[in-house]
């Protein structure tokens, strides 16, 4: 039986500290830190984790929110939506994700592209 992404990375220990740099990384940006300042940076973290974790085929399951209902009352731009996912791959790549893992994941956050920004 072959290995799942989420296996490969080093479960969720890996996970979490792709989750941690991440966020470090996001609100360390002026750009960014308006879209968090009401948000409970605990559940965000939370599903993150629970994000990459499915998207890497662990043992979870996604359950947070809708994207786009989860995002709709933020007003995010575009050029915001693709900065935070540069920092995403930063993060798994400084992490030691391997490449064709990160490009797995990254697929996924593109995919989610139009209903973040509402389209």
């Amino acid at each position: 039986m072959s290995q799942t992404i989420y296996q490969a990375i080093g479960g969720r220990d890996a996970v979490e500290a792709v989750v941690d740099d991440f966020y470090e990384r996001v609100l360390d940006d002026d750009q960014l830190t308006p879209y968090f300042e009401d948000a409970d940076m605990g559940d965000l973290r939370s599903h993150q984790v629970q994000f990459i974790s499915a998207v890497a085929g662990g043992p979870v399951e996604y359950s947070g929110d809708d994207m786009r209902e989860a995002h709709e009352h933020l007003g995010i731009e575009e050029a915001d939506f693709d900065l935070v996912g540069r920092y995403l791959q930063a993060a798994l790549e400084d992490n030691g994700v391997p490449e064709e893992h990160v490009e797995t994941i990254m697929a996924e956050v593109a995919a989610l592209k139009a209903p973040v920004l509402g389209r």
